[in-house]
């Protein structure tokens, strides 16, 4: 890997990839509608532009030999006409683009979100079909994206994709960020049982799995036209891990509860008041979240390890220290 194009360069995991392949000594564009001047002074190019416009990726991706497609609308509420100009017409552009300029490796970072059909999921692998319907338009989106980008791999063009699942660890603007701030204000209620386990990543390792899939597809390529699960390899007790990181920065563990029925109704009514008063916010509750909150949702490593070679490197006890101290040097 000599020039490689990452697509959302400047956002939590494309931000941090840009920072390996540079470690690497590997030319990086960072493509991105902001600036970001941190990563530009650590050697990278800026692209700065829309991947709903296929003339500009053609002409970003110039001379590279592979793009890591990690942009992507993400979020559980908005516009589906948003959610899928983003995250398919944008995928499709991409997918165009890299064969205009015959780039010959493409990884999609897709979500475990598109195979989610509202019922509990215990180490699953990647037979899991995608559901007959989906409960938000971005796993809509990105399921239809990561099929897009799997059928395209052919010769001249190798395609992979990656399913992280709740990203988190040290600069993260999402997961992290609205947990504490939730837990400060107690706003957060346990769903149902609380008994539930869940996936979740460490950003270093979803990184490494980045590298790990590049790889194949530059060398033995097993990995070409399929998808897999990424993850810290043993699924959490969701609530206990929320419960023991806001100990390490001093939120109050969650006392409250509601009931999953009762969380789903009001995800409904939330809905549609929302949808009617066409209010652009997200609201507290949806029925995808109180879905994903309720119920289990973790898979097998035994596809990314067996092709990819991918073993979670940071532990999540050590994951969870490295983010408390990372949050607590952040400005309040």
């Amino acid at each position: 890997m000599k020039r490689a194009a990452v697509t959302g360069g400047g956002g939590f995991v494309g931000s941090n990839l840009v920072r390996q392949l540079l470690a690497r000594g590997v030319e990086t564009l960072v493509i991105g509608r902001g600036n970001y001047p941190e990563l530009e002074k650590a050697g990278a190019i800026p692209c700065r532009g829309d991947i709903r416009d296929r003339a500009f990726l053609e002409q970003a991706f110039a001379g590279c030999d592979t793009v890591f497609h990690v942009a992507a609308k993400a979020g559980i509420w908005g516009r589906r006409e948003e959610y899928f100009s983003i995250n398919l017409t944008g995928t499709e552009n991409v997918l165009a683009a890299c064969r205009r300029n015959q780039v010959p490796r493409l990884v999609y970072t897709s979500t475990p979100s598109v195979v989610f059909a509202g019922h509990d999921l215990a180490g699953g692998d990647e037979s899991l079909p995608y559901p007959e319907k989906f409960l938000c338009h971005y796993a809509a989106s990105k399921a239809a994206a990561e099929q897009t980008v799997l059928a395209a791999n052919a010769l001249g063009l190798a395609t992979v994709a990656l399913r992280p699942h709740l990203v988190w660890g040290p600069g993260d603007t999402n997961l992290i960020p609205r947990l504490v701030e939730r837990g400060r204000k107690g706003l957060l209620k346990r769903v149902g049982e609380g008994k539930n386990l869940v996936d979740i990543s460490y950003i270093d390792n979803v990184v490494d799995a980045h590298l790990l899939a590049a790889e194949n597809l530059a060398g033995i390529g097993t990995a070409a036209g399929r998808a897999y699960f990424i993850s810290q390899g043993e699924p959490v007790s969701l609530w206990g891990w929320i419960d023991e990181f806001f100990c390490l920065v001093g939120v109050a563990p969650v006392r409250k509860s509601v009931s999953f029925r009762q969380a789903r109704l009001a995800g409904q009514f939330m809905e549609a008041i929302y949808g009617l008063l066409r209010l652009e916010r997200e609201p507290l509750m949806t029925r995808f979240l109180a879905e994903q909150l309720a119920h289990s949702h973790w898979f097998s490593l035994a596809a990314a390890s067996r092709d990819l070679g991918y073993q979670p490197r940071v532990s999540t006890a050590e994951g969870l220290h490295r983010t408390a101290a990372w949050l607590a040097g952040c400005p309040s």
